[in-house]
């Protein structure tokens, strides 16, 4: 007699998982979460009655092949903390709070301590973005997935006051750009990176670089630096006209999203040192700058922008967060047919 576990799916095992997650995502819940966790959607009492025309903004993203250097090194927990911080840092750009986020793992088969150690990453991700896991999924797919490996992807929800959005209509001409460091490559660039240290040069991820304090592998299994406590506080004295996530695409993919027609970005790259990880990862696989900087953050993870007036607040504000912040730009007048981002070095 055929069985659903003999076919790859173990439904007790997923049980087992469910139950063993239950408390750890309950330190995520918010006064808005209604019930817990085994209900076919999560719950969420929107707090209406805070706006006056509220706009819901919802992200979506995932880690890319990241999860390849954490199977490689055998630790989950950090994977995690990337997969909120990718999806969170796309819905602060607008000026949202995030509200609350859900999950899903996909595998062939299903490890229930690496899927917890997976889900304690989540869990750490949200405290940090002062969000709630409200829900998630998870999936056998022995036929889909090889024996050990797993992806993830993430689902976030917030929500901004209509009349204090950020973006395109208040970036002008004039605004000064601030870069918010990052803590290397955050979830971009990974196929390139691994290419060139496991492929290219053979490296193992324990491979121990001393310009880089530790093994090559620590260094790029950093998590991604999650920036929605700055953006609350940064908002609260309404500093910004806009903001960039530097994710896939880099600087020269990424800032250009939040510029009108009208407006150019000039970048100085000498107003900040990029992390080693990116000299490393250029000199070994003898990238040119440009796709180092089309590809990689190169050590900035935000972008912000600002009249001039307010650079120094928003650079102290960095600070007394912790944060790297460096003043590397400014907004001008684009001509006709000019490109919306040059690097003025």
């Amino acid at each position: 007699m055929a069985t659903y576990r003999e076919a790859g799916v173990d439904i007790d095992r997923g049980d087992e998982f469910v139950h063993r997650i239950g408390s750890l995502v309950q330190k995520t819940f918010r006064p808005e979460v209604i019930g817990g966790l085994g209900g076919f959607g999560g719950l969420f009492r929107f707090p209406a009655e805070r706006y006056q025309e509220p706009i819901l903004v919802s992200g979506t993203d995932g880690v890319g092949t990241k999860v390849k250097i954490a199977t490689m090194m055998g630790k989950h927990d950090s994977i995690g903390i990337d997969l909120v911080a990718m999806c969170v840092n796309d819905i602060i750009v607008s000026g949202a709070e995030p509200l609350f986020f859900l999950d899903y793992l996909a595998t062939g088969r299903l490890d229930v301590s690496v899927a917890e150690a997976v889900v304690s990453g989540i869990v750490e991700g949200c405290q940090q973005a002062e969000c709630a896991l409200i829900g998630g999924e998870t999936a056998e797919m022995p036929s889909c997935y090889p024996p050990g490996e797993y992806d993830i992807a993430g689902f976030a929800v917030g929500v901004v006051e209509r009349a204090k959005m950020l973006g395109q209509e208040r970036v002008v001409p004039g605004d000064v750009l601030i870069g918010v460091g990052s803590t290397g490559l955050h979830s971009n660039g990974y196929s390139l990176a691994r290419r060139v240290c496991f492929q290219d040069q053979g490296w193992s991820h324990e491979t121990i670089m001393p310009e880089l304090s530790g093994s090559i592998g620590e260094a790029l299994l950093a998590p991604t630096r999650i920036y929605v406590k700055l953006v609350k506080a940064l908002l609260t004295e309404d500093y910004l006209h806009g903001i960039a996530h530097i994710t896939g695409g880099g600087l020269t993919g990424n800032v250009p999203r939040i510029l009108a027609e009208h407006c150019q970005a000039v970048i100085d790259r000498t107003q900040w040192v990029p992390l080693p990880l990116f000299s490393v990862l250029q000199d070994a696989g003898h990238i040119e700058r440009g796709e180092m900087y089309r590809v990689f953050n190169m050590g900035i993870g935000l972008v912000l922008v600002c009249s001039p007036e307010y650079s120094t607040p928003v650079l102290d504000v960095i600070t007394q967060q912790g944060l790297p912040g460096f003043l590397i730009g400014e907004i001008r007048q684009r001509a006709s047919g000019a490109v919306p981002l040059v690097y003025a070095d």
